[in-house]
């Protein structure tokens, strides 16, 4: 992904940062604790499209 798209992507409900994990191809918002699937190098910022992550991942992120 495009570090200047990263740069500047923000999570949809809340308006915070997001970080990028390669390895599941996501971008995680932490203060929610949802991750944002990318598919095809784009990424889908629906927050219905979002899973919600466990306490441990979250964790874990940080």
């Amino acid at each position: 992904m495009d570090r200047n798209l990263l740069a500047i992507l923000v999570c949809p409900i809340c308006k915070g940062e997001l970080r990028l994990d390669r390895k599941a191809n996501e971008l995680l918002c932490l203060a929610d604790g949802l991750a944002y699937p990318i598919r095809d190098g784009v990424p889908v910022m629906l927050p219905g499209e979002a899973r919600e992550m466990s306490f441990d991942e979250r964790e874990q992120a940080r």
